[in-house]
């Protein structure tokens, strides 16, 4: 006699997963070159990315990772729970919707980052699944350096067209990670028995920005980012994030899109920019959240410009601190639902 066990459903897999806590069993060493490479990517040219002296200056140990520098692990986490966990989701019709950022310590060349995931809740709205997922990355030591928080959502009331199947299927390149040793990626990650830990913000890194200086409403100088679909090829290259979405016409177009859009990773990573140029100093954003509203499309024959915006909404003058709401426009489209940062000034 035959047994037929019914498979879970994507459903079913992730609503299983709230309340399991995973470890990725190899760490990631922070090379310099890498943060050149990654700060070139998101155009984020403070010379504490780039020049040691620098940096020395600024008090670091090296060179000074861009805040959005951990992309590179939560997207291999990513990648691997989809293939391993949420096998029952087509990772092309995952939409990243929100994601929220705390930096406790500047991520610095050396670290060596360890990365925990906790799978915080799973809700159902008709044919789309909502997950929550939380990383916390980890020196070698296991000193807290960032904890962030991803909002996805997965459509699963619809089958991807024989087009777009066709199109993903013939432009995707083929997953490897870390260790990658077996189909079922088992050398790659491993489940854990306890949440990562809680920890508080130890950042004391300080803006340049007097705090005397500020008002709330006063308004950042606003700044313009010129996206090809170069970058958009070089920001897959460097981060991980290879939704051919973001560089393949035929894709883009079998997925209902307007052209080739850029990654919601990538223009967050350009407000991090704008708000540590305006700072001084790369270590000064402690917190750092984006609701995502929509993609800039980038045509092939030509730049597509983001439009960045900021004003002060509330200053702390216990911890010499302000709130800083930020904006992000490509032509007349929204790309930021709600953005805010949450910065220290001298």
């Amino acid at each position: 006699m035959t047994l037929h066990l019914d498979t879970p459903s994507a459903a079913q897999q992730a609503a299983a997963l709230v309340g399991r806590h995973f470890r990725l069993a190899d760490h990631y060493e922070v090379g310099r070159e890498k943060i050149r490479e990654f700060a070139q990517a998101v155009q984020d040219y403070h010379p504490a990315h780039w020049s040691e002296d620098t940096a020395a200056a600024f008090g670091y140990d090296g060179l000074v990772a861009p805040l959005t520098f951990p992309a590179i692990v939560w997207l291999q986490m990513q990648r691997i729970m989809f293939e391993t966990e949420l096998s029952g989701y087509d990772i092309s019709q995952i939409l990243h919707t929100e994601q929220q950022v705390r930096v406790h310590r500047p991520i610095v060349a050396g670290d060596d980052l360890v990365c925990e995931c906790s799978f915080e809740s799973f809700r159902q709205f008709g044919a789309m699944d909502m997950l929550v997922i939380r990383n916390l990355l980890s020196d070698g030591a296991g000193r807290p350096l960032q904890t962030a928080r991803s909002t996805v959502i997965a459509q699963t009331g619809v089958e991807m067209t024989g087009e777009l199947a066709g199109a993903v299927a013939g432009v995707m390149q083929t997953p490897a990670g870390w260790g990658d040793v077996d189909r079922h990626g088992a050398a790659r990650m491993a489940e854990c028995a306890q949440s990562p830990t809680e920890v508080a913000d130890t950042s004391d890194r300080s803006g340049r920005i007097r705090f005397e200086d500020l008002r709330v409403g006063d308004r950042l100088p606003e700044h313009r980012v010129a996206l090809s679909r170069g970058d958009l090829v070089k920001y897959a290259g460097v981060s991980g994030d290879t939704n051919p979405i973001h560089f393949s016409d035929g894709v883009a177009r079998a997925a209902g899109l307007p052209d080739v859009v850029s990654h919601g990773l990538l223009t967050m990573g350009f407000g991090a920019g704008y708000l540590t140029r305006w700072l001084g100093d790369p270590g000064a954003v402690v917190d750092y959240s984006v609701r995502f509203a929509g993609f800039a499309p980038v045509p092939a024959d030509r730049n597509s410009t983001i439009e960045f915006r900021g004003r002060v909404k509330e200053l702390d003058p216990r911890e010499r601190a302000a709130t800083v709401h930020v904006t992000a426009s490509c032509g007349d489209r929204k790309l930021f639902g709600r953005a805010s940062a949450r910065v220290r000034l001298a």
